[in-house]
């Protein structure tokens, strides 16, 4: 039984005639006859009362017309449905990030939340090193991660470009330095965020280069812990700079430039391979593409090579 076969029947129920209903169904009326008889050898039932010629049905007709009337009524819900999600009236958009790479999502989610009213966003916070697997495994749409995954099921575009700030508080001795080495830094009481990624690995690689300790006393759970603590008067501290932009510009955190330390960070939105993105997804893209290219600055749109084509 299909939905074409009970169109068909319903329109001659309602009809109450095969020629009638093969006219509204821009069909012949052999072509009608023969539906409804292979539908009633389907069924096992006479479905319409031939001696009455008046369209009329037998009791197994009404009971069918019943129940086709209520599949035909759910496949033009499910095709209204569609098309709101193609209009963007309804969806949802589920992205993974973490603490810092959710900052750099902001300015962007808030014109699409403007412009897409209707559709639900869930940023899940997630472990930068988990999202790739995550996505992968379809527990999200997007990711937002601060390195380049090397699987090539996955592709990347670099959204926005941010770099290391070494900054301290304005009654640091270093606060009115224009620059420092990073032999200065030996023996300063760093905080640190006690996750560990590979921009971590780096600076540990770097001190280490230079034949500099880098003595970390405080470890702490977020970002906005380190910029506080720091803005409090304990210690110094390496983070993005997108992270202290506020701080900066009011004055409560001064950053002082490491001659040494040049270490960029690109943030990627990625996704799976192939993958057949939500509407909602493409257009969140779309967005980011033209937020980047409206605001310039630190935000971009640079589509990456899949790993296996580098």
């Amino acid at each position: 039984m299909d939905l074409f076969a009970l169109e068909t029947f319903v329109a001659v129920a309602e009809e109450r005639s095969f020629s009638r209903a093969a006219l509204r169904l821009r069909r012949t009326q052999p072509a009608v006859s023969q539906t409804i008889a292979k539908l009633e050898a389907e069924l096992g039932e006479t479905l319409f009362e031939r001696a009455a010629r008046d369209g009329s049905l037998t009791d197994a007709g009404e009971v069918l017309r019943e129940y086709a009337q209520k599949l035909l009524n759910l496949r033009q819900e499910a095709t209204d449905a569609l098309g709101d999600l193609r209009s963007l009236h309804r969806g949802r958009l589920n992205l993974a990030a973490n603490e810092y790479t959710c900052l750099s999502l902001l300015p962007v989610l808030d014109q699409f939340c403007r412009a897409y009213p209707r559709i639900k966003v869930a940023v899940q916070r997630s472990l930068a090193s988990r999202i790739p697997d995550e996505v992968l495994a379809h527990g999200v749409e997007l990711g937002i991660v601060s390195f380049r995954p090397d699987d090539p099921s996955l592709e990347s575009i670099v959204i926005f470009r941010d770099e290391l700030a070494f900054v301290v508080n304005p009654g640091h001795a270093l606060a009115g330095a224009e620059s420092v080495s990073i032999r200065q830094l030996d023996g300063e009481h760093f905080v640190a965020h006690n996750v560990a990624s590979p921009q971590r690995q780096k600076v540990l690689e770097a001190f280490q280069r230079h034949k500099t300790h880098l003595r970390i006393d405080v470890e702490l759970p977020s970002l906005e812990a380190v910029r506080r603590f720091v803005e409090q008067g304990n210690g110094v501290a390496l983070v993005p700079a997108l992270t202290v932009e506020r701080e900066l510009s009011s004055g409560a955190l001064v950053r002082v430039p490491v001659r040494e330390l040049h270490m960029e960070r690109k943030l990627r939105v990625v996704y799976r391979r192939n993958a057949a993105l939500s509407h909602a997804a493409v257009s969140f893209l779309r967005q980011v593409e033209m937020y980047a290219a409206g605001s310039g600055g630190a935000y971009c749109y640079e589509q990456e090579k899949p790993a296996k084509l580098r």
